[in-house]
């Protein structure tokens, strides 16, 4: 990621972004810029507490932000799962093994900034909204496809996030009835057959190479058979509930993200084609990749922290500088 210089006693703010694999934090600017940025191991396979491991990256990217002449004004810190933004509290997320953490309280006290507790996906959208492929927009739903999949319903240009803050959580949604088990109990559901790391395991589970990404597969996807078909079930599993969200939320459009999605018109081209094949008498919206790919959440990230801060974001604020757009 491209780093910049910063200038004297400028004000910043501090997001971080855990996911199940890795914890990605930035030092942002005034002007929405990165100046700086770390990517650590979120640690859930370990002794150590993954709070811990979260605060300890906070705490990092503060003391990074003073050596760089910035002064920290907010911390805004996203995870995946039942995330109540109002109380700071992330309420369940397995995958990080969060319960009930008060996030807000515990990453406030240790830096003694304003803080801002959001959920991923939601924080994406709030970027995508403000500065991305969903700006103008009154209304879009966006999908990160990473380790899981998530929707955000953005709705006048805030994220929807539902009477028990579990809004979107669209990858738990059955596109194969009775299908293959996912890790949340039930069978066939979208994130089996179409998240990067469902794709991954199941390729692995139906006799491919064990260790093989979805990057991988996309690009095996031309000589290898199981590659295709994994890949074709996926696209094809995607395009279905698509469809289902179009007709339930009837969106302006569709923004597919995460590293998934950089696989491009290979992704979105089949996704496409089923969902304009499933909706008989309606047109389908438009399905655009994200402008800030796996940066989103980040971004979002950094502007719940300004807010928390009391400070403006206005329009545009942390779009991508035009050489940096394709180098995500």
């Amino acid at each position: 990621m491209t780093r910049y210089s910063t200038p004297a006693a400028e004000r910043c703010v501090l997001a971080v972004d855990v996911g199940g694999t890795t914890m990605k934090g930035s030092v942002v600017g005034e002007d929405g810029r990165i100046r700086h940025s770390l990517v650590v191991p979120s640690q859930t396979a370990t002794d150590t507490e993954p709070i811990d491991a979260v605060r300890a990256l906070c705490l990092r990217l503060r003391d990074d932000a003073l050596a760089l002449g910035a002064t920290p004004v907010g911390v805004g810190v996203v995870t995946p799962g039942i995330v109540d933004e109002a109380a700071g509290v992330v309420r369940y997320a397995s995958n990080i093994r969060f319960r009930d953490v008060p996030l807000r309280t515990l990453v406030g006290q240790d830096l003694g900034l304003p803080a801002a507790i959001g959920h991923d996906a939601r924080a994406a959208g709030l970027a995508e909204a403000v500065a991305g492929a969903g700006r103008g927009l009154d209304n879009f739903l966006l999908l990160p496809l990473g380790t899981g999949i998530a929707a955000t319903v953005v709705l006048h240009g805030e994220p929807v996030t539902g009477a028990s803050w579990s809004a979107g959580e669209v990858g738990h949604t059955p596109v194969h009835p009775g299908g293959e088990p996912c890790s949340c109990g039930q069978r066939g559901c979208l994130e089996v057959y179409a998240s990067a790391g469902g794709m991954a395991r199941r390729y692995a589970r139906l006799g491919g190479t064990s260790g093989l990404d979805s990057q991988a597969i996309a690009e095996a996807t031309g000589t290898d058979p199981l590659a295709r078909s994994v890949w074709d079930t996926a696209t094809h599993a995607l395009g279905t509930a698509l469809t289902t969200l179009t007709l339930t939320l009837d969106p302006a459009c569709i923004i597919l993200g995460g590293g998934l999605a950089e696989a491009g018109a290979q992704l979105l081209d089949p996704v496409r084609d089923t969902l304009r094949a499933s909706l008989a008498w309606r047109s389908a919206p438009p399905v655009l990749t994200s402008t800030f790919g796996a940066l989103a959440a980040q971004v979002g990230a950094a502007i719940l922290a300004r807010r928390a801060a009391g400070l403006p974001v206005p329009q545009g604020w942390g779009a991508p500088l035009p050489e940096s757009v394709g180098l995500r």
